[in-house]
């Protein structure tokens, strides 16, 4: 994905609990190496940080294997970021990209616009097949 800011800017939203919350998890506080993501729809998990090599790298243990940014400086002020995720079964593969869509969508409008396109509604979340939850 290309997002039209600095990398600094996008490694800080993915990389600080108030960045997290501003586009991706109602809240994502990191204590001791660790995320601990809530989402609206009241499901949580903890992720570990696996690398942090700021401003280009994060790499986390998220929902069934290493997930890993990797950031790029585009030569005009943008960033490219390359998302892998590694570990996911074939069955969950399509739910997984979608959900991924839902966190990397909602990252270039915050970035770019500080824009939250979230419609943290509890009664419109994921379970009930909504994508801006």
């Amino acid at each position: 994905m290309h997002i039209p800011v600095p990398l600094e800017e996008v490694f800080a939203a993915l990389d600080s609990g108030e960045g997290r919350s501003s586009f991706w998890a109602e809240s994502a506080v990191e204590v001791d190496g660790k995320i601990e993501f809530q989402f609206i729809n009241g499901y949580g998990c903890t992720s570990t940080i696996l690398e942090r090599q700021p401003p280009r790298v994060l790499s986390i243990d998220y929902i069934g294997g290493p997930a890993r940014f990797e950031l790029t400086a585009d030569g005009r002020g943008g960033t490219d970021l390359l998302l892998t995720h590694e570990g996911v079964r074939p069955e969950e593969w399509n739910e997984v990209h979608a959900g991924w869509l839902n966190v990397l969508f909602p990252l270039k409008a915050w970035v770019t616009h500080g824009v939250d396109l979230r419609n943290h509604d509890p009664k419109r979340s994921w379970d009930q097949g909504y994508a801006d939850q």
